[in-house]
């Protein structure tokens, strides 16, 4: 079985590599080499569930001293996500021009980067493994050179180099009070602690900017302009959207699960979530730019996500780490044929692309299947993730918070569906590339399987058993059919010839705003602790 330490490293090594074969031949290899690592993920996965996690010192230095990486079943399940998603867009850019020796060396620089993050147990070591994929990330954003990619580019990089720079301080904080930085040492080491107060500060910093990472209310201004910045390949945007922000979200539960014995702030953090879910659906509402709105609404799906794993309740929790798995798959897909689109209708803008089910027809129908899942419609993978939410939200006021977000997201993608339906001025045939198209069709059909096998998938990736209660499930479909004709009734009234909330799109935080912004969550979250501790 191939050590972990391979895992990271062998999608750089292979990138750096096919820089000296002809590109033709460098993609056959990548689609080879992307399958192979995907078959060991597979084989470590099975280990792990089987045998329990593999820990691994590089060097043989001692668990806190050395780097040391960690294969949980979480972790596991988020390399195999990651390798899967990477495999199908290499697939996909396999014939796209721009896809060079340099981007294929960038993007599988990104694929280690990701990778390493999920199996490092040491605190600083993600912090580099974070900066270097910050810079990374810039230079694909900013990749074909258009003047609005390079801003944007430039914006993502400055913003969580200061955001980061937040983690850092508290990381130094925290080991000058502690000694180790190793995670599970921590964990060990704060139990002992007995005056919480003191670590008010270094849990501070290290949550402000995890929280800019997971894009969390009022910390998510960067993420349109890096995942829907206009010229930046759809893989990229795919990438960004359905996998690296996964990330924020993996270190916000792993940082929890550390600072638990002392600090918690899990309710905090369910506000937080419903706010962060209802303004991204809004935002989403008031965009015509068919990219912006899919970002947007991927702050909106983070909420929901967030709200699941602070809940503190099973059910709750095991549905946030499945519709993460789930976002990624749907948002994944619906970028790539939003790239789609805009390649063939030469237009970003919704209301000027009509008819792309007759036009696309595969495209529509991997769209269409997206979104089945993405607004949790009944058999869909996504109908089954927010059920266990609602489940665990049972009784409190976040479950009617949780009816508002999902009725929010049908709007959403009520408005973004108009542009499937209606008669195409296209009269030739879409020049659409068979590997995109099987690419797209495959990830939109596990939107379904997701959900015809959810309990069986949960059962597989997290080792946990959870039983949907036919009659609940039956309920929540009667709910869902309710909030399809509520929604179908306001998007008609208040969307579909106008839009109430396009003033929302004159509101864009500068550099200097968003700093301030950072500062201020930061000083909140001090305060609250203080007077929660």
């Amino acid at each position: 079985m191939i050590s972990l330490h391979w895992l990271i490293l062998s999608p750089l090594i292979i990138g750096t590599t096919v820089k000296l074969m002809p590109i033709k031949a460098a993609k056959k290899i990548m689609v080879l080499f992307q399958t192979a690592l995907l078959a060991a993920v597979t084989m470590i996965f099975v280990e792990v569930r089987q045998n329990g996690p593999l820990l691994e010192n590089i060097g043989s230095w001692p668990d806190t001293i050395g780097i040391t990486l960690r294969a949980d079943l979480l972790a596991t399940a988020m390399v195999f996500l990651s390798c899967f998603l990477f495999l199908a867009m290499v697939i996909f850019v396999h014939n796209k021009n721009y896809a060079d020796h340099l981007f294929f060396f960038l993007f599988l620089g990104l694929e280690s980067l990701i990778i390493g993050i999920f199996l490092s147990n040491d605190v600083f070591n993600i912090f580099v493994l974070i900066e270097a994929a910050t810079l990374i990330i810039t230079i694909l954003i900013m990749y074909k050179q258009a003047s609005v990619s390079v801003y944007d580019g430039m914006m993502y990089f400055l913003i969580n180099v200061v955001a980061m720079s937040f983690f850092l301080m508290g990381l130094g904080m925290l080991y000058k009070k502690i000694g180790v930085l190793d995670f599970y040492a921590l964990e060990a080491a704060l139990s002992q602690i007995d005056n919480p107060a003191s670590l008010i500060l270094p849990y501070a910093f290290m949550i402000t900017a995890v929280s800019l990472k997971a894009a969390l209310m009022p910390l998510f201004s960067w993420l349109p302009k890096a995942h829907g910045t206009p010229s930046a390949p759809s893989v990229v945007s795919a990438i960004l959207s359905g996998l690296y922000v996964k990330t924020g979200i993996y270190v916000f539960l792993r940082l929890q699960t550390t600072f638990a014995p002392l600090i918690d702030t899990s309710e905090l953090f369910v506000i937080l979530g419903f706010i962060t879910a209802v303004v991204g659906f809004m935002l989403a509402l008031a965009q015509t730019d068919i990219k912006l709105l899919l970002a947007y609404s991927t702050v909106s799906q983070i909420g929901v996500i967030m709200i699941g794993i602070s809940l503190n309740n099973p059910a709750a929790y095991w549905g946030g780490l499945y519709h993460l798995m789930n976002h990624a798959i749907f948002k994944s897909t619906l970028f790539l044929t939003a790239g789609m689109i805009i390649s063939e209708y030469k237009t970003r803008k919704i209301s000027e692309i009509h008819g792309v089910y007759s036009h696309m027809p595969a495209v529509g129908v991997a769209t269409i299947l997206s979104i089945l899942g993405i607004i949790g419609a009944p058999l869909f993978n996504g109908s089954i993730s927010k059920f266990l939410i609602a489940t665990g939200a049972s009784g409190s006021w976040i479950e009617s918070g949780l009816i508002l977000i999902n009725l929010g997201t049908i709007i959403v993608f009520m408005k973004y569906g108009q542009l499937l339906f209606g008669h195409s001025d296209k009269k030739e045939a879409a020049n659409s590339d068979i590997l995109e198209k099987a690419v797209v069709l495959t990830l939109s059909m596990l939107c379904f399987l997701g959900g015809i096998f959810g309990s069986d998938l949960i059962a597989i990736l997290f080792n946990i058993s959870l039983t949907i209660n036919p009659l609940s499930y039956g309920e929540k479909m009667l709910l869902f059919v309710g909030s399809i004709l509520l929604g179908l009734l306001i998007y008609r009234s208040l969307f579909k010839k106008r839009n109430p909330l396009a003033f929302i799109r004159s509101f864009e935080l500068g550099f200097n705003e968003i700093c301030l912004s950072i500062t201020l969550f930061f000083a909140f979250m001090v305060v609250y602790l203080k007077i929660t501790l």
